[in-house]
This record gives structure tokens, C-alpha cells and sequence, in this order.
């Protein structure tokens, strides 16, 4: 597969293989866009992911000229994730069955119940969560 690119503006480009992306990172604005639709602000993004307050702002402007057509690919990105996540889940579920099945190993007594402790207590924290809301 070619790596062409093309470039929209200084920051924001699209590349054959992934593409739109962020010049000179192997960023994409999907991956970007997981974490805004999920109520990020955009500094703690940029924050999170290492750009300067150049990138961000080219970013932003970008997804908001180009709204439209820059969720219609998103939504594709996230179907094609999903059957991909899908595929290799059916894939390996036998593996993952066998794997689970398996008795422990010798010595891993006390990290087990450690784990098994604070598994309860997420349970307990995400039950008491629940209620209060």
C-alpha cells in the first residue's frame, strides 16, 4: 500500500493509509476525536497526547470547518474498529477459554488474592456508584 499524502493544512493532513492525521505524529483526528466526543477538553487532549498549542488549534478549527464530512468518517472508523475487534474476539475465543481454564501457577497465591481483593472492592465502589445515582 502507498503511503501518499495529502495535505490539508500545515497540521492536519490525509494519508493514504490512515487517513486524516496529524503532520509529523502517527496521530489520527479519529483517535483525537474518541476523547473530545467523550467531553475532553481540548487542553487536557492536548495534554494527553503531546502537542503544542499550534496542533490543537489547527486540529479544533479543522473538525469545526470540516464537521460534516470529518463525522461521516469517523462513524466509518469506528464500524470497521468494531467488526475488526469483533473478528479477532471470535478468532481467539477458544484460546481465551483454554487459557482462562487453566489452573494457576504455583506461587501466585498471595498477587491472586490481592487481585481478588480489590476486584471486590471496584464491584463494591461501581455497586455504591450506582445506588447514589
Amino acid at each position: 500500500m502507498r503511503n501518499e499524502t495529502i495535505t490539508s493544512s500545515p497540521t492536519v493532513m490525509r494519508r493514504a493509509d490512515r487517513g486524516l492525521s496529524i503532520a509529523g505524529t502517527r496521530l489520527t483526528l479519529y483517535d483525537l476525536m474518541d476523547y473530545l466526543k467523550r467531553d475532553w477538553p481540548p487542553r487536557l487532549v492536548q495534554h494527553w497526547f503531546q502537542l503544542t498549542e499550534q496542533q490543537i488549534t489547527d486540529v479544533m478549527q479543522y473538525l469545526e470547518t470540516h464537521r460534516d464530512e470529518v463525522e461521516i468518517e469517523y462513524q466509518q472508523v469506528v464500524r470497521e474498529a468494531e467488526e475488526l475487534r469483533r473478528h479477532y474476539d471470535d478468532k481467539h475465543r477458544e484460546q481465551v477459554a483454554q487459557i482462562k481454564a487453566m489452573p494457576p501457577k504455583p506461587g501466585q497465591e498471595k498477587i491472586r488474592a490481592k487481585l481478588a481483593a480489590l476486584e471486590a472492592r471496584l464491584r463494591q465502589a461501581e455497586q455504591e456508584s450506582l445506588v447514589r445515582s
